[in-house]
């Protein structure tokens, strides 16, 4: 068996998970997903008279949709982690490719709170001059 590089063996795995977390996004966010959830509550619901409403009976679907709860947290917080990455990139070519933008502005996503806090700061001014100078304008065309 030949020698595994850590970095190329770990990027599979982090591939194989995002190609699988995709595909059971799509397919646990479908309506079949949700009828064969409310399906398993039926037929459990169902199942208690012949268990006489037991403890077991009652466990097993609170064990069931614990499981499901951990699992689908994870499954969520991954896309979560997908969408916003996607939508730091598409931002962050955006203001490339935009003359006048400020190009320190790629990838703040990175700034500690109190940075962002900062930039924040420096924005709330920029709005409120910015709304200052238009309540100062006079009427303008369309205006009523």
């Amino acid at each position: 068996m030949g020698k595994r590089i850590a970095g190329v063996e770990t990027q599979i795995v982090h591939e194989q998970f995002g190609r699988f977390a995709v595909t059971a996004s799509n397919w646990l966010g479908s309506t079949w997903a949700f009828a064969a959830a409310g399906l398993i509550v039926v037929v459990w619901a169902s199942l208690g008279p012949l268990f006489h409403f037991s403890p077991k009976w009652g466990q097993s679907i609170n064990t069931g949709t614990g499981l499901a709860t951990l699992f689908m947290v994870f499954l969520i917080q991954n896309m979560q982690n997908r969408d916003s990455r996607a939508i730091n990139l598409k931002l962050n070519e955006l203001i490339r490719a935009i003359d006048k933008a400020r190009n320190q502005m790629i990838d703040i996503e990175r700034l500690s709170d109190t940075e962002l806090d900062e930039l924040q700061s420096i924005y709330e001014k920029v709005k409120t001059a910015w709304t200052d100078r238009q309540a100062r304008r006079p009427g303008e065309p369309g205006e009523p």
